[in-house]
């Protein structure tokens, strides 16, 4: 199994989507079980992260030329695979990929 590791950026994407959730919408609860679903979903991509085809969107060229993509709900996860590493770049929207 790969090691996961995040960027501070992937850190706080997760953080202000936890109190978006949480605070701004009102619901805890969702926000809770939202971020356990995501964490579940960055945790199957130590397992086999090559399973996702290497992007080559022009917004994602900032990333490195390896960089790919899984998504969880609206959520796109960026990371790129390194050895034994998994680095997770960003979590962002997914309508925020753009060609």
């Amino acid at each position: 199994m790969y090691r996961i590791e995040y960027s501070e950026n992937a850190n706080d994407d997760m953080r202000d989507l936890f109190y978006f959730i949480a605070h701004e919408k009102g619901m805890p609860n969702t926000a809770q079980k939202y971020l356990q679903g995501l964490k579940k979903t960055i945790e199957n991509i130590a397992k086999y992260p090559t399973a996702f085809s290497v992007q080559n969107y022009c917004s994602l060229l900032q990333f490195g030329y390896n960089v790919r993509i899984v998504n969880y709900k609206k959520m796109s996860v960026i990371y790129t695979v390194h050895e034994d590493l998994v680095y997770i770049h960003r979590v962002i929207a997914s309508n925020m990929i753009i060609n």
